[in-house]
């Protein structure tokens, strides 16, 4: 069994939780997720089965569209509704103040990381220092937001805005609305969030365990998406006797390559006819194996 599965990961589950129930239900050891959601978040999560594990870095690359409610004039020590109230206000904005605000938003921004997150900072996580009460400095990271689309606004005592967002790997949506808070000077935190897209597996072609239940018990692996069809690279297709050579370990040159121009850098996928045999890097008009299934 190799391929990847679009989890609906449900809200309550950790990404582990998941990776764990699929281990027994698979019958496999080899099952890994893709990158984490927290608990109380549900929506896409790819997982990776058997030989699709290896892919596992590319996936993890790919980048993550979200659903988010943002309640404006709390802010909590994590960012997110889970987390203790810092300091409240009841604002005084308008959704025409929400809107005005959104450009600076877009494109390439610097986002400082949450306290409660995985990243890793001297060699621990940040989150176990975040428990004990320790605050540390984080460097801002670069990420890229190519849309940040309003869908509707609540009026009330602390306003609620439910956006949608596009953005790269590593963005932190309970981040996000932190600093849209900030930025309209009443501070603000992540009350809900929904995943619905990661790379090309989306919300609604998703299963849920349940679905991936009932299709085991009637031997229907169609839940199962083959390898050829999960990533976002450019492909190449080499001949018979170049897709040997590619498989025992052999470099190709471009001029080996008829019909086709190599990325100058970077990975790309490598096709026998149909038959997806691995990924290859490119370097010095060179076709290089690197991962050979």
């Amino acid at each position: 069994m190799d391929g990847v599965i679009n989890v609906h990961k449900p809200v309550g589950m950790t990404s582990s939780d998941v990776v764990v129930w699929l281990r027994k239900h698979l019958k496999t050891r080899k099952v890994g997720h893709t990158g984490t959601l927290d608990p109380e978040v549900n929506g896409v999560l790819p997982i990776c089965v058997g030989k699709a594990t290896r892919l596992a870095e590319y996936l993890t690359e790919q980048g993550k569209a979200y659903r988010a409610e943002i309640t404006f004039g709390i802010v909590t020590d994590t960012q997110d509704a889970q987390g203790e109230v810092l300091r409240s206000v009841k604002p005084e904005i308008t959704q025409e103040d929400f809107l005005k605000i959104i450009p600076q938003f877009i494109g390439s921004i610097q986002q400082i990381p949450p306290m409660y997150s995985a990243v890793r900072y001297r060699g621990k996580r940040l989150y176990d220092l975040a428990r004990q009460g320790i605050e540390v400095e984080r460097q801002p990271r670069e990420i890229r937001i190519s849309r940040l689309q309003l869908l509707s606004w609540q009026e009330g005592e602390y306003p609620k805005a439910i956006f949608e967002v596009d953005c790269s790997k590593g963005t932190y949506i309970r981040t996000l609305c932190y600093d849209l808070g900030e930025a309209l000077g009443c501070g603000a935190h992540m009350s809900k969030l929904v995943r619905l897209r990661s790379g090309p597996f989306k919300l609604e072609e998703s299963r849920t365990l349940q679905q991936i239940s009932d299709a085991l018990d009637q031997d229907n692996e169609e839940f199962l998406i083959p390898m050829n069809r999960v990533l976002d690279l450019p492909v190449i297709v080499l001949t018979s006797d170049r897709a040997e050579a590619f498989c025992h370990g052999l470099s190709t040159s471009q001029r080996m390559i008829s019909g086709q121009k190599l990325p100058d850098k970077g990975p790309v996928q490598v096709f026998a006819g149909e038959e997806f045999i691995g990924i290859g890097k490119c370097e010095d008009d060179s076709l290089i194996p690197y991962k050979v299934f």
